[in-house]
C-alpha cells in the first residue's frame, strides 16, 4: 500500500461520520417545524387569555392576568358550556363505541362480502363534517325533507329537528354518530382480525360459551384498541364546532354552546378576544388531562400484557 493510500484511508470514516450527524437533525427539521407552528398560536391565545382585549374598544386594552379565568367560576354560560360539551362527547363516543364494536364483530371473518361492505361503511367518514352537516340539514327541513317525512308517517308531523331545543342535541349527536362510527368501527375490526387466534380455537374446543369467550376473551384483548379509538374520538368529540355551527351556529338559544362555537362567537360575535382565548385555553387544559389520563390506562395495560405489572 502507498503512503498516498495510507494518508487517505483513515479520512473516508471521518467524512461519513459527519455526515451521520447532520442526518438526524435534517429528519428531525421537519417535526421541530411543526412543533413551532403549533407553538406559535398556543403561546398567542396563553397571551391574549391574560388581556382584557375587545376589538371595538381597543383603547381598554391591558393585562387582567388571570381575571378572565376567574370571572368563568361565576359565570353561568361557561359551565353551560362545559355540561353541554362533556354531554356531547360522552354521548356520541359512547354510541359510537357501541355500534362500531357491534359492526366489527359482525364484519369480523374476513372474506369479500365483509370487506365489501366495510368498505362502504367508510363513505360516511370520507364526507367533510360541514358538508355532512349541511346534507343532514336539507334532509331534517319541516317542509321537504325526506327524514322529516318519514318521521312524520310514524306519527311525528311535526318534529323539529335541530329547531326545536329539546330535539337540537338529539339531530347534531345523530349526525356525528352518522359520520364518525366508522371510523372506531374499522380501528376496532382491524384490532379483532389481529388477535391471535390460539384462545379462540381453545375455547371452541372446550365447549366455553359465546358469552365468556367475548366477556373474558375478546373485550380484554381488544381493550388496548378500544382506548385508542376513544381517546382519538373523545379529543375530537370535545372540540366539535363545525357540524354544531353549520347545522345550529350553537342554538337554540344557548342549546349547543360548546367551547369551539362559544369561543368562536365570542371572538367574532362580541370581539371580546381575551375571553375566547380563555375558553380555548379552558378547553386545552381538559384535553390535555384526558388524553395524560387514557395514556395511562393504555401503558398499564401493556405492562400487564407484558407480565411487568
Amino acid at each position: 500500500m502507498s503512503a498516498t493510500d495510507a494518508t487517505a484511508s483513515p479520512l473516508v470514516p471521518v467524512r461519513r461520520s459527519g455526515r451521520f450527524r447532520i442526518l438526524p437533525y435534517l429528519l428531525s427539521l421537519p417535526a421541530l417545524l411543526v412543533c413551532i407552528g403549533i407553538l406559535i398560536p398556543f403561546a398567542t391565545a396563553a397571551y391574549y387569555s391574560t388581556l382584557r382585549y375587545r376589538q371595538n374598544l381597543p383603547a381598554m386594552r391591558g393585562f387582567i392576568w388571570f381575571d378572565n379565568y376567574k370571572n368563568f367560576l361565576f359565570d353561568s354560560a361557561f359551565w353551560n358550556t362545559v355540561y353541554i360539551s362533556l354531554l356531547y362527547a360522552a354521548l356520541t363516543v359512547g354510541i359510537e363505541l357501541l355500534l362500531g364494536l357491534g359492526i366489527a364483530l359482525l364484519l369480523r371473518k374476513s372474506s369479500r362480502v365483509n370487506n365489501f361492505i366495510s368498505i362502504m361503511l367508510l363513505l360516511p367518514l370520507m364526507t367533510a363534517p360541514a358538508l355532512a352537516a349541511l346534507m343532514w340539514k336539507l334532509m331534517t327541513n319541516p317542509n321537504f325533507g325526506i327524514l322529516s317525512y318519514f318521521v312524520s308517517l310514524l306519527g311525528f308531523p311535526d318534529f323539529k329537528w335541530a329547531s326545536d331545543p329539546s330535539t337540537a342535541l338529539f339531530t347534531v349527536v345523530l349526525v356525528d354518530i352518522w359520520v364518525y362510527t366508522p371510523f372506531i368501527m374499522i380501528l376496532l375490526l382491524a384490532g379483532l382480525r389481529s388477535l391471535p387466534r390460539q384462545p379462540f380455537e381453545a375455547a371452541t374446543l372446550d365447549g366455553v360459551p359465546t358469552s365468556f369467550v367475548f366477556f373474558r376473551i375478546t373485550l380484554p384483548m381488544l381493550l388496548p384498541y378500544i382506548i385508542t379509538a376513544v381517546l382519538f374520538r373523545l379529543l375530537d368529540s370535545i372540540q366539535q364546532f363545525d357540524i354544531i355551527y353549520a347545522m345550529t351556529q350553537g342554538g337554540p338559544g344557548d342549546k349547543l354552546l360548546v367551547f369551539q362555537v362559544q369561543a368562536y362567537l365570542m371572538f367574532f360575535q362580541n370581539t371580546n378576544v381575551g375571553k375566547s382565548a380563555a375558553i380555548l385555553m379552558v378547553l386545552w387544559l381538559i384535553t390535555n388531562l384526558m388524553s395524560n389520563w387514557f395514556i395511562k390506562q393504555w401503558l398499564l395495560l401493556r405492562e400487564r400484557a407484558h407480565g411487568h405489572a
